[in-house]
């Protein structure tokens, strides 16, 4: 029986930049930067050959995993959202105008408009997507 989520998980080419990003421009609390050796890096991915580093952001209700295959590593694909098997995270934000300030600062793109939510358990709430350097895609709504 599923009892939480424990925590989300994207794959990036660079975890020194991916940190960066989460950590300073969204505003994640870093846990934990690790190696996993060569057998457990096989053993749980299944890829003859993998290597992996990750990285452990603290969010107030779950963790963000970033995994960088230093061994291994596969294709980039294209995430666009409308793709299936594509995923986002979404984020509640505070004073949401002020968020969206610090990511354009930043040099983050929205990838549409901000929008309001017209049904559903988030409606009246404003909300928008955009990418990290591995176009993951992130989606922020008000809180």
């Amino acid at each position: 029986m599923i009892v939480s989520i424990n925590h989300f998980s994207y794959t990036v080419y660079n975890l020194e930049k991916a940190i960066i990003f989460y950590r300073d421009i969204l505003g994640l609390s870093l846990m934990n930067v690790s190696s996993r050796d060569s057998a457990f890096s096989r053993d749980i991915t299944g890829i003859s050959d993998a290597v992996i580093r990750v990285a452990y952001f603290k969010a107030e209700n779950c963790c963000i995993e970033l995994i960088q295959y230093i061994q291994g590593q596969g294709e980039g694909i294209d995430v666009s959202t409308c793709n299936p098997g594509a995923s986002h995270i979404c984020f509640n934000v505070q004073k949401f105008d002020d968020y969206v300030e610090r990511l354009k600062v930043n040099g983050v793109k929205l990838k549409g408009k901000i929008c309001v939510v017209p049904a559903g358990p988030n409606k009246e709430r404003k909300v928008a997507y955009f990418g990290d350097m591995d176009y993951n895609t992130i989606e922020i709504i008000e809180l």
